[in-house]
């Protein structure tokens, strides 16, 4: 399979990991020389840290699998699929999508990265908006599996089904999304989860530190191997329904004092900072990802090689 990787900062770089450990040919492009050249170098030590890591059998056939390419036309030529990666600017990705559009095969599917700007916002004008779609992944996407896929009101079943495909044959967990909205479901989520750890705090409920030990500690080791309604369907003898009778009058209560949207106050952003601060001061912030991508290898690992996993 034949992948073009449009953009190659962070996401890009990733997404290029991804499909040349997944057996494909890949071929970055970027309007910039100079951080085309900056990619490859990245990527290789990328690549040899996952292979030190169990997670690739062999760095060096990877990494040659991909190839830069200096003109866009290079990189499309005979691409069965394309990962756009360039900012979040919805004339950006307007005027990516149109040269895309004009220059890949009729048969080939246009996939963006982003994370904010639904396809239809950047694909309406296109003769060949039917396989243009939205592929966003969490960074980064060689570590943490999901993709999520949702396409604009126009985009084809068979565009969407090709994007799942390719998504599970680099062993990527596609999620599809079947309308569009706002930050899609994984961000939704996460967004719900922040908004209410910021109120909990604010109202003097419980410290930063003490909250993320919640989550880190408690719902995390669950959601690390299963979602909320395979938690909630275990957590009661019969089953969901059973727990949604036992709990749910609960959960609505505390609903009704979720209904705040203002915004986060500049003071309780402070707030927060400080406690961080105090827990990891911001010249150890770089070591402390680093640290979070190794035990992101290490989850990985195990999931992979557990017996169990679904």
């Amino acid at each position: 399979m034949n992948i073009a990787i449009i953009g190659t900062g962070l996401i890009g770089q990733a997404w290029a990991i991804v499909f040349a450990r997944g057996g494909c040919n890949v071929r970055l492009w970027d309007g910039d020389a100079a951080a085309l050249e900056r990619a490859s170098g990245l990527i290789a030590r990328q690549i040899a840290q996952l292979q030190a890591e169990h997670l690739l059998d062999d760095a060096p056939a990877a990494t040659a699998r991909i190839t830069r390419c200096s003109e866009l036309a290079q990189a499309l030529q005979g691409a069965d699929y394309v990962q756009e990666n360039l900012p979040e600017v919805l004339d950006v990705k307007k005027d990516i999508f149109r040269k895309l559009d004009e220059l890949a095969a009729p048969q080939t599917v246009l996939a963006s990265s982003t994370s904010s700007i639904p396809a239809s916002a950047f694909t309406e004008d296109l003769p060949g908006r039917g396989r243009c779609l939205v592929a966003h992944p969490v960074n980064p996407p060689y570590l943490v599996p999901v993709v999520e896929l949702c396409g604009a009101p126009w985009t084809d079943a068979a565009s969407m089904e090709k994007a799942r495909s390719v998504m599970q044959q680099i062993g990527q967990k596609p999620v599809t999304v079947h309308k569009e909205l706002e930050g899609f479901v994984l961000n939704r989520l996460q967004g719900a989860l922040l908004r209410e750890a910021f109120r909990l705090v604010q109202n003097g409920y419980v410290s930063a530190e003490d909250l993320d030990a919640t989550v880190k500690d408690g719902l995390g080791l669950r959601w690390s191997f299963m979602g909320p309604f395979e938690t909630i369907d275990l957590n009661a003898p019969q089953g969901l329904t059973e727990y949604c009778a036992r709990y749910g009058g609960m959960f609505r209560s505390i609903s009704e004092e979720q209904i705040d949207t203002e915004a986060w106050s500049p003071e309780l952003i402070a707030e927060l900072e400080r406690q961080r601060r105090e827990l990891l001061p911001s010249t150890e912030l770089l070591q402390r990802r680093l640290w979070r991508d190794q035990r992101l290898m290490a989850l990985l690992r195990h999931k992979r090689e557990s017996a169990d996993e679904a």
